[in-house]
């Protein structure tokens, strides 16, 4: 039923609150249209606001009999990633190329060291390398900002499993996936739905004498 409730929508919605620089004010046309402040929207039978990226107030508009949504506010609406390029490429859902986790990561023992990115012999260039000492939580932040609708992260139990892993909204504090990574996993990719995630929060449970370690290289955005 969601899935027939987004294509219907977005069906409907047009491009607001949304820039693309240079290149989309090239291609405006103008138009006379109307603000419809008169209609109200719920989403899953609760009552939805259309807002804009600083969380102001918008409203649908009306041009020819047709009634036109933000983009925006429908794709925060239903948890559909939006994402829009430079040369006003909008990409709804997953993106067709994947974009490292690297560019959104904030957190330390993030290493280039050779001596910490290989793994089953292969060198991974960059990657997350938690080797302290301790049972202990590692964890770092991602910045997702709502452009992707999926993460493929990739991780490896080294010394002793991983008792829980975990990808968390850090807005919400819904966990979107959990699971265990025993060291006989090898490295392991982790598929979790982030759509409408804005910011988001990666622990794993370690045991002592245990490892974490993650590339960046082979984890990305999509």
């Amino acid at each position: 039923m969601k899935k027939k409730l987004t294509a219907a929508v977005i069906g409907l919605s047009m491009v607001a609150s949304m820039g693309a620089g240079a290149y989309a004010a090239s291609n405006l046309t103008p138009i006379k249209a109307y603000l419809n402040s008169g209609l109200s929207f719920k989403v899953n039978g609760k009552p939805f606001q259309l807002k804009n990226g600083n969380d102001g107030t918008l409203a649908p508009i009306t041009y020819n009999n047709t009634t036109y949504l933000p983009i925006r506010s429908v794709s925060d609406a239903l948890g559909i990633a939006v994402h829009v390029d430079a040369k006003g490429l909008i990409q709804l859902g997953e993106t067709v190329d994947g974009v490292s986790i690297a560019t959104g990561f904030n957190g330390d023992r993030r290493t280039k060291d050779p001596s910490k990115t290989v793994y089953d012999g292969k060198d991974y260039k960059d990657v997350y390398f938690d080797n302290n000492n301790g049972t202990r939580g590692s964890s770092f932040m991602l910045y997702p900002k709502k452009k992707y609708q999926k993460m493929y992260i990739q991780i490896a139990a080294i010394g002793k499993d991983i008792k829980e892993f975990a990808v968390q909204d850090s807005d919400t504090d819904i966990e979107l996936r959990t699971t265990p990574v025993a060291v006989s996993d090898g490295l392991m990719t982790v598929e979790v739905d982030i759509g409408g995630a804005d910011a988001l929060y990666v622990r794993a449970e370690v045991s002592d004498g245990g490892s974490v370690f993650i590339p960046f290289t082979t984890s990305y955005f999509k």
